[in-house]
């Protein structure tokens, strides 16, 4: 297990107030070391900000955006979000494609809900322009890995694209790169019962050595502790698939029918665990960044629909779907629209991480060099645009269902 992200939480002001920065620079370097001394390994070192829509004006947002970006950077920060465009600022979503245009290392994302547990249709559409619009901007459809669709998601999420801060005073949270945890207690365990026990107290023994260090990096510098999303993302090697530590619980392939229990009972044993959480702390499913999940796509056992049902029962919704490159608007909506939907439902945060990828068609293999891909198949988007009353520029609220 490593930790994915040590993730800081700052309101930079603009102007800038470059004396915050040098702060939480400082702080950032001290949590690395602390950690890293510990024994964790950790991957990088992220900022985010408020929704940039809320303290930058929209005349400023290319101005500002770079200039976050080069301060950040030079304060040891590797990836800056900026936060999520807003239901109540329409231009903050169009906005979105120039500003990823300007620098690979800014991360954004858009709201599909509102504050009042409401979908609205017009930022549905506006997120899926965004997608279509980002999927030119590199080669590959690259720069989409920089953009998630948020639906019912709070502040203080660790995993980029969805992380974003609220408030003004700084804090922190660990995004946690743990399918390993799952894949070993899974394949040395004697019963289902027995393989939950093992998950549960290797989560809480990490979390309790995480949450020492945690605070009292937190006391020590006067920066909020959040807390520690479990999320259990994986990494394109076998031992850290999460695909895997699934299938070893006894199904053929993920994909089939089985998966559905499979991916319930993982998350549920996370639930199990004690810990102070923030974030998703789900079942994450990112076909592209895992082996496993991205050969059962390559086989065509593992579909769009498949990894939107199992959002129902777990975590993180859809990340890092190769999808056509002549997906359309229209098919994007349709398909944000339920994973809006099914968040408000369920009243749980889900994200979508979508990628077309230009010139490929479905079935299509997918040659992405970066090695936090693995390589699979583009897959069909079964969607057609909306009509009728589904098509229009309503707010609907969907309450929560009452178990």
């Amino acid at each position: 297990m490593r930790i994915r992200s040590i993730t800081c939480f700052i309101h930079p002001r603009w102007p800038i107030s470059e004396l915050i920065f040098q702060k939480a620079g400082l702080f950032a370097r001290m949590a690395r070391q602390s950690f890293e001394n510990a024994g964790y390994a950790v991957q990088t070192v992220r900022m985010a900000t408020p929704p940039f829509a809320e303290f930058i004006t929209e005349q400023d947002y290319a101005q500002a955006s770079t200039h976050i970006d080069v301060i950040a950077h030079s304060e040891g920060f590797e990836y800056v979000s900026l936060g999520p465009a807003l239901t109540g600022a329409p231009q903050s979503y169009a906005a979105i494609p120039e500003l990823l245009s300007r620098s690979g290392n800014l991360f954004f994302s858009g709201h599909l809900t509102t504050p009042n547990a409401e979908v609205s249709l017009p930022a549905v559409r506006a997120c899926a322009q965004v997608i279509h619009q980002a999927a030119t901007l590199e080669a590959n459809g690259f720069a989409n890995l920089r953009f998630a669709a948020l639906a019912n998601v709070p502040p203080w999420a660790p995993f980029f694209p969805a992380a974003y801060h609220q408030g003004k005073s700084p804090a922190f949270a660990l995004a946690l790169e743990a399918a390993d945890l799952a894949v070993s207690a899974f394949t040395e365990a004697q019963s289902l019962q027995d393989a939950r026990q093992k998950l549960v107290d290797r989560v809480e023994a990490h979390a309790r050595d995480l949450q020492t260090i945690a605070q009292r990096l937190a006391d020590a510098y006067g920066v909020e502790f959040k807390g520690l999303d479990f999320t259990l993302a994986p990494f394109p090697q076998p031992d850290k698939s999460i695909g895997a530590a699934l299938e070893r619980l006894g199904l053929p392939a993920l994909g089939l029918s089985g998966s559905l229990a499979a991916s319930a009972f993982l998350t549920e044993a996370l639930d199990r665990a004690v810990f102070k959480r923030c974030g998703f702390n789900g079942l994450m499913l990112p076909l592209l960044e895992d082996a496993t999940l991205a050969a059962r796509g390559a086989q065509g056992v593992l579909n769009v629909t498949d990894l939107l049902l199992y959002s129902a029962v777990c975590g993180t919704g859809l990340d890092t779907i190769p999808l056509p490159g002549e997906t359309s608007v229209e098919q994007l909506n349709a398909l944000l629209l339920d994973l809006a939907a099914l968040a408000l439902r369920l009243d749980k945060p889900l994200t979508a991480r979508l990628m077309p990828i230009p010139g490929k068609a479905a079935g299509d293999d997918t040659d992405f060099n970066f090695e936090y891909f693995a390589n699979s198949k583009v897959l069909a988007l079964p969607a057609e645009p909306l009509t009728g009353l589904l098509a229009g520029d309503e707010n609907i609220a969907i309450q929560h269902r009452a178990f």
